[in-house]
């Protein structure tokens, strides 16, 4: 059968090369894909928001399944448009991406199922929402309603700061329309834990679950990323707590999106905070996260285009997913600049090396082919995954494929899975 991977970054990278792995393949696409996917599959140049150009390019190379990466071609209606013309796709309609495209709706549609979130309001005018903070104690967020590459979320320490994000947010524009509405609500102290779940509408089976490290420094300091790195299996996300987060959150979510008349088919991102040893939800996504995606699928052990279609088909309910007993860690390199604007066009060392060796891979984020090899072309430019028998030894592959690739600018977190790894 013929694939098309939809997205061009790290997150699509490892989806392709988890899905060239597979015996039913015969041939892969991506668009646009990047110089790493164009190791495994043959890169479109179309734009992932371009519906109608990546509709026509499906029908012209008689793609069996499209598998889309990103929010933004979800939240603009991909799904609607292909199932139009009957066109196999995997991910969830509009109406049921604005979980992750309008964070109002999400709290709305939370707060009437029960689910355990934040408290919080949200507010379209400056006036209401400086009066509304000026009630609120600090440490408090300040989200930006829509879609903002991960940026859009303010941690204010202090009152005065959550001021000066509404402020940018509602008076500056800072996220354009992302942010002509914004959501405030409550600071949840604990441990963040990511719980990602194949569901096509019905059945619901979550993933391996990931930590992700948002902050830009070791030790969590510095400003909010898109993501600087992730570990899976997390030790925190026990059998138990699985079960409880599919019991009490997503089979919940999943029931209540059916309801409204929204069904929910795809990957459901649980963003959770672990307060007092309680799961509440910080955000939910509608698609698989980045970059826990580049250290879950490689523990996956069931084919992953068997789970693809199974949702897509809507027959979840009679394949069993199986996993190695393995772990693994992402520990992303990022560009100059970066979380603010990154240097691009930066020549990139030491790549070729790394994909000659097994359990090591070099997932693809922010890269382009430059005249001399490939250059830096974002913020997060690769995330080096290593793969291993335990969380240390694929530690330890990790930073030592790390140490291998060099760009000028590069920093990263030296801390990744330090957290569970202490814990020991």
């Amino acid at each position: 059968m013929k694939v098309l991977v939809v997205g061009g970054g790290g997150r699509e990278h490892a989806l392709a090369w988890k899905i060239a792995q597979s015996p039913r393949v015969t041939k892969l696409y991506c668009a646009p894909g990047n110089p790493g996917i164009a190791h495994v599959a043959e890169c479109l140049p179309i734009p992932s928001d371009d519906i109608d150009a990546l509709r026509d390019a499906v029908k012209a190379h008689r793609v069996d399944l499209t598998v889309v990466g990103p929010e933004a071609p979800l939240a603009a209606g991909i799904v609607d448009a292909f199932r139009r013309d009957k066109l196999l796709i995997f991910g969830p309609h509009q109406a049921a991406a604005r979980i992750e495209a309008s964070k109002s709706f999400s709290k709305d549609l939370m707060a009437r199922l029960r689910i355990p979130t934040a408290e919080a309001q949200t507010f379209t005018a400056l006036a209401p929402a400086l009066e509304y903070l000026d009630r609120r104690d600090a440490p408090i967020v300040v989200k930006a309603d829509g879609l903002a590459q991960g940026k859009g979320v303010v941690v204010a320490a202090t009152r005065a700061e959550a001021r000066e994000a509404v402020r940018a947010m509602l008076e500056g524009k800072a996220f354009g329309e992302a942010g002509t509405r914004v959501v405030i609500e409550e600071f949840l102290d604990g441990e963040e834990l990511t719980v990602m779940a194949f569901t096509d509408g019905k059945t619901v089976l979550p993933l391996a679950a990931a930590q992700d490290h948002k902050r830009v420094g070791d030790g969590d300091t510095g400003p909010n990323t898109g993501g600087m790195g992730a570990y899976a299996p997390a030790p925190i996300g026990t059998r138990e707590l699985l079960e409880r987060v599919r019991r009490t959150i997503l089979e919940p979510t999943v029931e209540g999106l059916s309801r409204l008349g929204s069904p929910f088919h795809g990957v459901l991102y649980a963003g959770l905070m672990m307060v007092r040893g309680e799961p509440k939800v910080l955000e939910f996504n509608a698609r698989m996260g980045d970059p826990e995606t580049q250290v879950v699928l490689p523990l996956l052990k069931t084919d992953v285009v068997e789970v693809l279609m199974a949702v897509a088909e809507h027959r979840l309910d009679r394949l069993t997913v199986e996993w190695h007993e393995r772990a693994a860690v992402c520990v992303v390199l990022a560009a100059s600049g970066y979380p603010g604007t990154p240097v691009k066009g930066t020549p990139i060392a030491g790549l070729a090396e790394l994909e000659r060796r097994d359990e090591l891979v070099a997932f693809h984020a922010g890269t382009a082919a430059g005249p001399g090899g490939v250059v830096t072309a974002g913020g997060r430019v690769l995330g080096v995954t290593g793969i291993g028998e335990t969380l240390e030894s694929a530690r330890d592959r990790a930073y030592a494929g790390v140490r291998r690739i060099s760009f000028d600018g590069m920093h990263y977190r030296s801390d990744i899975a330090a957290r569970a790894l202490n814990r020991r």
